[in-house]
């Protein structure tokens, strides 16, 4: 990591169908080999079976499956002294969400149903359901952080 200066930030335009940023960036990670179309077609026909599933807005349940994945805190290793400790961060908003992203990609690709679409449209029912692998991973994440709150004073 440069020591000089931050990145800077890459601005992505909004997705063609429902004109959202969040979902840019979701089709973005799913996208394997620069496919674009191949991971828009993905996403667009799971939010449709979302639809036909629960009968309510798409881009409003992706949002809450997101919401339900986002972690609030995460551990970060902090070396003290030649010990390393496990220390609960509060997460930055802009990691929440990616983080949400990445855990729900991960999460339907590794499920058992035939076609990705398949895989994506039940990770997205699960996680509004609060169930679901991400949502474990979440929680997994939040147990960890609260596991080692005694180490909380090493924050920097």
């Amino acid at each position: 990591m440069s020591r000089r200066h931050a990145a800077e930030k890459r601005e992505v335009l909004p997705d063609a169908k429902y004109g959202d940023l969040v979902l840019t960036k979701f089709m973005n990670n799913l996208m394997i080999d620069g496919k674009k179309s191949v991971a828009e077609r993905i996403v667009y026909s799971a939010m449709n079976r979302v639809e036909d599933k629960i009968k309510r807005a798409p881009i409003e349940v992706f949002h809450e499956a997101l919401e339900n994945i986002q972690p609030s805190v995460e551990v970060r290793s902090r070396r003290v002294g030649g010990a390393t400790y496990q220390v609960p961060v509060e997460v930055r908003p802009e990691r929440r969400v990616a983080l949400a992203i990445r855990w729900l990609i991960k999460a339907a690709r590794a499920r058992n149903e035939n076609t990705m679409e398949e895989r994506l449209a039940g990770e997205l029912l699960d996680a509004v359901q609060s169930r679901g692998t991400a949502v474990k991973k979440r929680e997994d994440t939040h147990k960890m952080a609260d596991a080692n709150k005694a180490f909380s004073h090493y924050r920097w």
